[in-house]
């Protein structure tokens, strides 16, 4: 893995493939770092031809925290939220994406494949939005738009997502990461042991609880995106998981509705996890937008 230096900040990132490939850039969601992409998708892109880039977003993994900025208090969040007042954000997506625009920029990479999953796909609705010369096509996996009218997470997952352990207790940080992925994952059974691997790695690797809270505070000061959407030009496909209790199927399809001519895929039995059994379903689904002749003729 290496660092750059990109929109004031420094963001790690790693990338596989050649480089003078096709770029993909690949943007995770709220709290998670860039080893939350699964292997198996990028070996996959790899294998396509394509230059595969992941990275942390500022305040997680090995990226720049912004812990100076102070931590948001949630439940005045939440309330202001519900009372659709206007929130205030230490940074905002727009900013999230602009870091995105800045990590092309220190890899001299003019143009990529923007592919973005949960509050990943929203920071990738808004680099299309906001830079679209540089967009070669847009994939926004279990996102959504912001419209206050869509349903919410279900109890179960919002209270999973929202009660994390206090302290620094690794296995109490690990149970609870596995008991979340089964509460969110759909009908796609995971191995516990393996589950409980893949989190111990990324809370050794970085563990930092008041960068989720800025970030989700972000996510809220956003609002509603369907008017910045609009305006999206890129190719683009819109991924949901059909039994996703965080955020429901409506999301990604006022996603696809909102943004001129995508495509909508639906996978059945896919929650809030880009487990292995959807991913070639999601590579297939990338490809239609990212070289939909070839795509066409397979």
């Amino acid at each position: 893995m290496a660092k750059a230096t990109a929109n004031g900040i420094e963001i790690e990132y790693d990338e596989f493939g050649a480089k003078d490939a096709p770029a993909v850039l690949m943007i995770m969601g709220l709290g998670a770092q860039l080893v939350r992409w699964p292997m198996v998708l990028v070996d996959a892109l790899v294998a396509r031809g394509y230059r595969v880039i992941r990275y942390d977003n500022r305040d997680v993994g090995l990226s720049t925290k912004c812990d100076s900025a102070g931590t948001p208090n949630f439940a005045l969040m939440a309330v202001s939220h519900i009372l659709r007042r206007p929130i205030r954000a230490p940074y905002t997506l727009t900013d999230m994406a602009a870091d995105a625009a800045g990590l092309l920029d220190a890899l001299g990479i003019e143009r990529a494949h923007v592919v973005g999953a949960s509050m990943g796909g929203m920071i990738a609705q808004l680099f299309a939005a906001h830079w679209p010369e540089r967009t070669l096509s847009l994939t926004s996996i279990m996102s959504t738009t912001g419209n206050p009218a869509l349903p919410g997470a279900s109890l179960q997952a919002m209270g999973i997502l929202l009660r994390r352990p206090r302290g620094n207790d690794l296995e109490a940080i690990v149970a609870h990461g596995v008991k979340a992925a089964k509460v969110v994952g759909g009908s796609f059974p995971e191995d516990d042991r393996l589950m409980a691997e893949r989190y111990r790695d990324e809370i050794v690797r970085n563990h930092h609880p008041s960068g989720f809270v800025r970030q989700m505070a972000a996510i809220l000061a956003d609002g509603d995106r369907r008017t910045r959407l609009k305006t999206i030009a890129a190719p683009t496909v819109v991924i949901h998981g059909a039994d996703d209790p965080l955020i429901p199927a409506e999301g990604g399809r006022d996603t696809a509705a909102a943004i001129p001519g995508a495509r909508l895929v639906e996978i059945p039995g896919m929650g809030h996890t880009l487990p292995p059994e959807v991913i070639p379903t999601v590579v297939a689904a990338f490809e239609s937008v990212a070289r939909p002749r070839l795509a066409r003729a397979a």
